[in-house]
């Protein structure tokens, strides 16, 4: 079964950087400058664990994965408050709602 993870980082090193955003990329969206939404499973969250604590110098780095609930409830202020013209977010597991759609909401 799938569960929502938002993963943050602070990362020192600007080459471990990088690295560490290019990985999130390929699991997750990109909220925020240090911030990912992932939908995993518990095998792989422990995959994901193990690579970023490969990658990142423990005694600088800071790395958090935060659970997020079944039906979290999102509130977006200033310029994150929309999604991107176009664009469409299905949020999986949330019954009762459709897709967001990017633009106005009017």
């Amino acid at each position: 079964m799938r569960k929502g993870y938002l993963v943050c980082y602070d990362i020192r090193d600007r080459r471990r950087l990088v690295h560490v955003c290019r990985y999130l990329k390929g699991r997750g969206l990109h909220l925020q400058y240090s911030v990912f939404f992932c939908s995993l499973t518990w095998e792989e969250l422990q995959k994901v664990k193990a690579r970023l604590r490969g990658m990142i110098n423990e005694r600088e780095d800071d790395v958090r994965i935060y659970p997020l609930p079944s039906s979290p409830e999102v509130v977006a202020l200033g310029r994150g408050a929309r999604i991107p013209e176009g664009a469409h977010l299905f949020l999986e597991g949330v019954e009762g709602r459709g897709p967001w759609r990017g633009g106005d909401p009017d």
